[in-house]
């Protein structure tokens, strides 16, 4: 049986997110807790939300009805905002998840970290800095598309190598979280990397430069070494630190 840490309310912006996505999001969410409540917010009376309901029901997500009741007033975002602080004061939820592009939930976001939950955020690239920056995880929805491996790489060309060197904020994001997590005996736990640069940047998912693991995606760059830990795991160590000279295209 799920524990109270382990259940996630998810909550879906309808007007905002394609129903064909869902099952991939859903899908994401199982990685890490059990999706105890699933609702999804629209106004059902009109006919662009059509395509939901078979999907909905499909997934098992309760439609919420909201009448647009003024022109220019979104009634939807306030209603799926109310009832997150609802579901945040019964205490019974480890993670909220927010599926939604829109920087309008970005103080709901905040509001629920500020109470100790987790929020992943779920949304298009075209998503604001501000909203993914007030999750503590935000996965991009075409990354997670259902069936779609994303051209997922373990071998990295000489091109691809010198594509990642050349993404400052990737390599200045590993580089600082390596430095960080060293220890005495010079290497960084990889799993203490990959949370300390989420933790500066919460959209960070190898997935997006086409790696499915971040092992692959460090080993990628070829600026650091990436070898396996006695007790399970990776260890990682910068080039410049061990001696070795750093690869170059």
């Amino acid at each position: 049986m799920a524990q109270p840490n382990d259940l996630f309310a998810v909550l879906v912006d309808a007007d905002n997110i394609s129903p064909s996505r869902i099952g991939a999001v859903l899908a994401e969410v199982a990685r890490f807790g059990t999706a105890s409540v699933k609702r999804v917010y629209g106004d059902w009376t009109r006919p662009n939300l059509a395509s939901w309901k078979p999907v909905a029901s499909e997934h098992v997500i309760q439609p919420m009805q909201q009448f647009a009741n003024t022109t220019g007033k979104n009634a939807t975002d306030s209603a799926l905002i109310i009832d997150a602080m609802d579901l945040l004061y019964t205490r019974r939820f480890g993670g909220f998840c927010i599926v939604s592009s829109d920087s309008d939930f970005t103080r709901l976001a905040s509001r629920i970290r500020e109470e100790g939950v987790t929020v992943y955020g779920f949304g298009e690239r075209k998503t604001p800095e501000a909203f993914r920056n007030a999750c503590d995880r935000f996965t991009y929805l075409d990354v997670i598309e259902e069936g779609d491996v994303h051209n997922a790489r373990t071998a990295p060309t000489r091109a691809a190598s010198a594509s990642l060197q050349g993404d400052t904020k990737l390599v200045s994001g590993l580089r600082t979280a390596v430095a960080t997590a060293t220890g005495e005996d010079l290497w960084a736990n990889l799993a203490t990397v990959g949370h300390l640069v989420r933790a500066q940047q919460p959209d960070f998912d190898s997935r997006n430069w086409g790696y499915a693991k971040l092992s692959d995606l460090v080993r990628a760059t070829e600026l650091f070494i990436v070898e396996p830990r006695s007790g399970g795991g990776y260890q990682v160590q910068n080039r410049r630190k061990s001696g070795e000279p750093e690869l170059s295209s």
